[in-house]
């Protein structure tokens, strides 16, 4: 798997306690080795999760080693960004994106809490 630093892994047995029990909100990034996108928002992911800490967890789950949670949430796609918040799935991305833009897209997050 692409590892974004500074970003947790989750899997199908630690999805549920790591993100939807979480506190914050989580940002999961959909990931897997053979896309290239995904290479690309690695530095992103690990950017955001430094100037969200505290606001919001952010993590990877490899949809390849762990489909089960990726056929649950219906990822088509990688990299696809969804955000959880109280166990919901509450906002969900397509495609890497640079980090002023992916900032701007997790404003309303916060704003609704």
């Amino acid at each position: 798997m692409i590892h974004a630093e500074g970003v947790a892994e989750v899997t199908d047995t630690t999805f549920d306690t790591e993100v939807l029990a979480a506190d914050l909100p989580v940002l999961v990034e959909f990931t897997a080795d053979w896309c290239g996108p995904c290479r690309q928002i690695a530095p992103v992911l690990s950017a955001v999760a430094t100037e969200l800490a505290g606001r919001m967890e952010v993590v990877q789950l490899d949809i390849d080693t762990n489909p089960g949670i990726a056929s649950r949430y219906a990822v088509l796609s990688a990299p696809t960004l969804m955000v959880f918040r109280s166990g919901e799935p509450v906002k969900s991305m397509v495609g890497a994106r640079p980090k002023r833009r992916l900032l701007q897209e997790l404003e309303d997050v916060f704003e609704s809490v």
